[in-house]
């Protein structure tokens, strides 16, 4: 080849790189807009401002620009960085990371039940409707067929999503435990939002409800271990979780929580998110002990250990927490974990005759009645 020629196609090539470059600088550039645009949808939520920052910076958990654990609590476990876990969550598929088939499910009339009776029904992963002292409340309800900030990602099993926001009759009390996609659902809360009477959240999780034109006047924002008397004869708790909040880029923000719902005959506790940790020995230290525990048992891994059970934590959990009966929670719809979706059932099964408790595993609308949990038998529905 000539040298003229040589030179000809090194400055043909070097053009083409530059515009190579140009192109992938533009279409960057586009995402960034389209980024930076999608992220003013009303579903990602308003952080605390104004008065309601200050109310969160005079928090005892808020300090250094964000709220944080009673004990250390890194987000990772091992030394990879966040794009690291991604990369390897989006290129690992155990088997049976989802199910093969449609779930079990059992239809229920939220409408026609006798609401003097006190009563427990899981509705797949964290949420559930609960009776109480005549109160209808809600715990963490999503009902959504994706717990993510877009509709393909983090799909729910088929046959989970049976309930919606307009099943449910007039709700007294709805309770969110922290901020993330698969506890705070915004098509759900807009639902909900005209058929609700009062909302318990911790602290900073309110401004999201306000941004979504929730009547602030309904709105309880609390820390850890407040009391809200939500009427005579029901009393609901915030107690500590091991966790962490932020939904969209910014984390701990807002506070994350379980709660205790308590009557004259009954004490419940639902744990949200968390970790294992100290928190659960100091609750049993100011509870005396629990009809009932919905304690996080499911989308565990060792490289994030810190802020979610497994299942074996969450069974010794029940027993500091001097449970009488133990339901598996944050299980059955979505997949978080690299973990095959049935096993924390199977786990939980294998060791509950070693316990003190009762295994609970009912099925996604399956009734719960308080009074009646030692007579109640449940099948192995995810074999």
């Amino acid at each position: 080849m000539r040298v003229p020629d040589v030179i000809e196609q090194c400055e043909y090539m070097k053009t083409m790189m530059i515009w190579f470059a140009v192109i992938l600088g533009v279409l960057a550039g586009a995402l960034l807009v389209v980024g930076v645009i999608y992220s003013q949808h009303p579903k990602f939520g308003q952080l605390p401002a104004g008065q309601y920052l200050k109310q969160a910076q005079a928090s005892p958990q808020y300090h250094d620009g964000e709220f944080h654990n009673q004990t250390d609590t890194p987000l990772f476990t091992t030394d990879q960085g966040f794009v690291s876990v991604l990369l390897e969550n989006m290129t690992q598929r155990p088997d049976n990371l989802t199910p093969a088939q449609a779930l079990p499910s059992q239809a229920v009339d939220f409408h026609a039940l006798d609401r003097s009776q006190d009563l427990v029904i899981w509705l797949g992963h964290s949420s559930f409707y609960v009776q109480l002292a005549g109160q209808r409340i809600l715990i963490d309800p999503v009902f959504s067929d994706s717990a993510a900030p877009v509709s393909f990602a983090n799909k729910a099993y088929p046959g989970t999503s049976r309930y919606s926001a307009e099943d449910f009759p007039w709700i007294d009390l709805l309770l969110i435990t922290h901020d993330h996609w698969d506890h705070l659902d915004y098509p759900s809360m807009m639902t909900l939002r005209g058929q609700t009477g009062k909302v318990v959240v911790p602290q900073g999780v309110g401004s999201y409800l306000r941004g979504w034109r929730f009547d602030p006047d309904i709105i309880q924002e609390g820390e850890w271990y407040d009391q809200f008397e939500i009427t005579e004869h029901l009393k609901v708790h915030l107690i500590p979780a091991r966790h962490y909040s932020g939904r969209l880029l910014k984390r701990r923000q807002t506070l994350w929580a379980g709660f205790i719902l308590e009557t004259r005959n009954h004490r419940l506790l639902f744990s949200g998110d968390t970790g294992f940790g100290p928190h659960f020995a100091e609750i049993a230290e100011r509870f005396d002990s629990f009809d009932l525990v919905a304690l996080d048992s499911g989308q565990y891994d060792p490289r994030w250990a810190n802020i979610h059970m497994n299942p074996e934590q969450a069974s010794e959990a029940a027993e500091i927490l001097g449970a009488k009966a133990l339901l598996p929670a944050h299980v059955g719809r979505f997949t978080l974990a690299r973990h095959a979706w049935d096993e924390p059932f199977r786990r939980l099964h294998d060791i509950r005759e070693h316990r003190r408790y009762q295994l609970l595993t009912p099925v996604i609308g399956q009734v719960l009645v308080l009074d009646g949990l030692g007579q109640q038998t449940f099948t192995e529905w995810w074999q």
